[in-house]
């Protein structure tokens, strides 16, 4: 629970549950002592939401807000509202999206996510067809470096698989043969990378730093774009066992959901302006680490997941016309972030910080109205 500090009144001796009654506080002003008595008795109204926060229960949650919200009054405004952005934190543990959905929506019309869903219309403008020249000319960035990299091959990964081989040499250079070690080694990645999605090695992996922020990069823009796009936020999970338990093979992954897209697959069919925006979300972190850092690694269960979903279309997208729409998601989401980049910033330092998702959005959210 939110600590509260009133500016001079601060003593060892009295806490606000015993304030009220204290000649301490009889000697302050009538409309001090009424305030502190008003907040307290809202505390205690607001006690069965905060319970349904720490029990991740969305849908009691959002009952009590709708229902059972006690009546704002004057001076503690402020503490409904802190209390209210909350309920985000509850997201991550429901099953029906669409109460995360009425969870937003719910924020939005008390006024506190103002730029959700701000550039849903952002994806009926501009030339649709974006070629590898295209890319280049908007974006400085070869068409290469917007293809996820196989971990060894590229980047950072790179880097760490010729650390381990300068490190087996000099072993072996000192008689220490590990070589039967590194086999079985190798037979577990093997086996991590078939069964597992390859989350083991990943949760090795984000111990390192660089490595950690990267996947903070890529996550963050998944987040913002869906944010201005208006697809409410699931939750971001960071862990890779974690979101292996949650079907996020392999990495770390943002969920999110675009109501308009579930009910158009739901009848068979996925209209053109669902399909962009489900592509640009899915884009969007690739093109957040190619926008900060010059080429994207991440991003291959992405591209996956793009062309799985390229099939339910009708007709079915050929491959020149899927590496048009690819090309055509990661600038519309490169152009949103470069716009955005202090959202995107602000998002990426709340995500590495461990924060809460209601807290990242409202980094967003802050830093969206200061310099827009």
């Amino acid at each position: 629970m939110m600590a509260i500090r009133f500016c001079g009144v601060h003593h060892p001796n009295y806490g606000i549950t015993q304030l009220h009654n204290s000649k301490f506080l009889r000697s302050y002003p009538n409309g001090f002592s009424r305030k502190i008595l008003k907040i307290r008795a809202l505390r205690r109204e607001w006690q069965e939401y905060e319970e349904a926060v720490k029990e991740k229960d969305l849908s009691r949650a959002l009952r009590f807000l709708r229902d059972d919200i006690p009546m704002q009054v004057g001076e503690v405004d402020w503490y409904n509202l802190q209390r209210e952005w909350q309920v985000l934190d509850t997201c991550l543990n429901a099953d029906d999206m669409r109460l995360v959905a009425a969870a937003y929506a719910f924020l939005k019309d008390k006024g506190l996510l103002h730029h959700f869903g701000k550039y849903q219309s952002i994806v009926l403008e501009g030339p649709r067809d974006v070629t590898p020249t295209v890319l280049k000319s908007s974006t400085g960035l070869d068409v290469t470096k917007l293809s996820p990299k196989k971990w060894g091959l590229a980047g950072t990964s790179s880097f760490l698989l010729a650390t381990l081989f300068a490190g087996v040499s000099i072993l072996l250079n000192q008689g220490i043969d590990i070589r039967p070690n590194i086999a079985a080694v190798l037979g577990l990645a093997m086996l991590d990378a078939i069964l597992l999605g390859g989350s083991c090695l990943a949760q090795i992996s984000s111990f390192w730093p660089p490595y950690k922020r990267r996947i903070c990069v890529h996550e963050a823009g998944h987040l913002l774009v869906a944010y201005l796009m208006g697809c409410p936020i699931r939750g971001v999970i960071l862990d890779p066992i974690v979101a292996m338990q949650m079907g996020i093979q392999g990495q770390a992954g943002t969920q999110f959901w675009d109501e308009k897209l579930e009910n158009e697959l739901a009848e068979g069919r996925l209209s053109g302006t669902a399909f962009d925006r489900y592509c640009m979300v899915l884009f969007a972190g690739i093109a957040a680490e190619a926008l900060i850092y010059g080429e994207a690694e991440g991003g291959e269960n992405d591209e996956n997941l793009f062309r799985s979903i390229s099939v339910l279309l009708e007709p079915p997208l050929s491959v020149a016309q899927m590496s048009n729409q690819a090309r055509w998601s990661v600038l519309q989401s490169y152009n949103l972030l470069k716009w955005h980049k202090q959202a995107h910033r602000a998002a990426v330092k709340a995500i590495e910080s461990g924060c809460s998702l209601s807290m990242v959005i409202k980094k967003v959210e802050e830093a969206m109205s200061r310099y827009s």
